[in-house]
């Protein structure tokens, strides 16, 4: 009935000092961040596809994942933007279960968050200095956010944490894109109300010190449906769900109105397969108004090695998910070929 207060963790500061990038992985991180910045500012056309893992649990097949999206992105670079899922810390709506290599850097043996806090930095710079790609983790845990911010090019705040004060102050001080996911009831001015706040300026307590922040302009919402009082799914990518965001948009001054469709978790009834249908519904959207073309940027897929998903234990297929299902890589890969033509 107590905290049991194990161990003084090292600041932000000090990790990265330990764990530094390189002048050219810096380089590689303000390129990518102009060129992700440009379509939600609407200064480019490219079109956002934010796939990967549902949860990054192995370094080496998270980043034999990403080298393969590497050679991907070179040939379809003058439609997209691939943005590599590297999800490190993975909520659970009982606490109960696996919650991301920050918490176990190896699924099988106890939590160690120090080790996690080193496992995730490791994680995401040998992705980036592998493949030149930087990537997208969810902001579970907002005092988090500095171990990672000079690595990431994309946030997600998920639906349990979208109402989250904490969660909506941090996102305003950061300078990358955010995503503000519609909670699980689906009220969609919830998640507007939430880029509201992630693009205004703030004064709160962070990590022990009273800051002020600018405003995020990049705030943006996601789509990732809904679970109505009976426990159903309820998807929220369709036409007219689409159309109905942009009218909310536009009775709010907000900057940069955007949207991402993440095409599993409610969308699909975590009917992983689903998310290729899916993703091919939204282009088609896109295709029939310019309105909700502008309006959407991306797309948000569960995809990994080998398809579906597998309980922790000794029988460990090498890239397949271990807590929700992915799609497979040929599928995966297929799918966004046929994005880069359609988008």
């Amino acid at each position: 009935m107590a905290f049991h207060f194990l161990k003084q963790l090292p600041t932000p500061e000090e990790i990265k000092q330990q764990f530094p990038i390189t002048e050219q992985l810096q380089s590689i991180k303000q390129r990518r961040d102009q060129q992700i910045k440009e379509v939600f500012t609407g200064n480019s056309n490219k079109f956002l596809v934010i796939i990967g893992p549902c949860s990054a649990d192995n370094e080496d097949s998270v980043c034999d994942y990403v080298y393969r999206l590497a050679t991907v992105q070179e040939k379809v670079k003058d439609k997209l933007i691939l943005i590599p899922r590297i999800y490190t810390n993975k909520p659970r709506t009982t606490g109960e279960g696996y919650k991301g290599m920050i918490h176990q850097p190896d699924p099988e043996k106890k939590p160690d968050m120090l080790a996690g806090l080193i496992a995730i930095r490791n994680l995401h710079i040998r992705a980036m200095k592998e493949t030149g790609l930087t990537a997208a983790d969810e902001m579970l845990y907002p005092e988090n956010w500095a171990y990672l911010s000079d690595l990431l090019s994309y946030v997600a705040i998920g639906a349990r944490s979208v109402e989250n004060q904490q969660h909506r102050l941090t996102v305003s001080g950061i300078e990358i894109p955010a995503g503000m996911k519609n909670p699980t009831s689906g009220d969609l001015s919830v998640m507007l109300n939430s880029v509201v706040a992630a693009q205004s300026s703030h004064d709160f307590i962070y990590r022990g010190y009273e800051v002020q922040t600018d405003g995020n302009e990049l705030a943006h919402t996601i789509l990732r449906g809904a679970v109505n009082k009976h426990g159903n799914a309820q998807p929220n990518y369709h036409y007219e769900d689409l159309l109905r965001l942009l009218h909310m948009y536009e009775e709010k001054n907000l900057k940069n109105p955007a949207c991402i469709v993440d095409a599993n978790h409610s969308n699909s009834n975590k009917q992983y397969k689903e998310q290729v249908r899916i993703v091919k519904e939204v282009l088609h959207s896109r295709k029939h108004s310019n309105d909700i073309a502008q309006l959407v940027k991306g797309v948000m897929v569960e995809s990994y090695i080998e398809g579906g998903c597998q309980s922790i234990g000794k029988e460990h297929i090498y890239g397949k998910s271990i807590t929700d299902p992915c799609l497979d890589w040929n599928t995966s890969e297929e799918l966004i070929y046929y994005i880069a033509e359609h988008c």
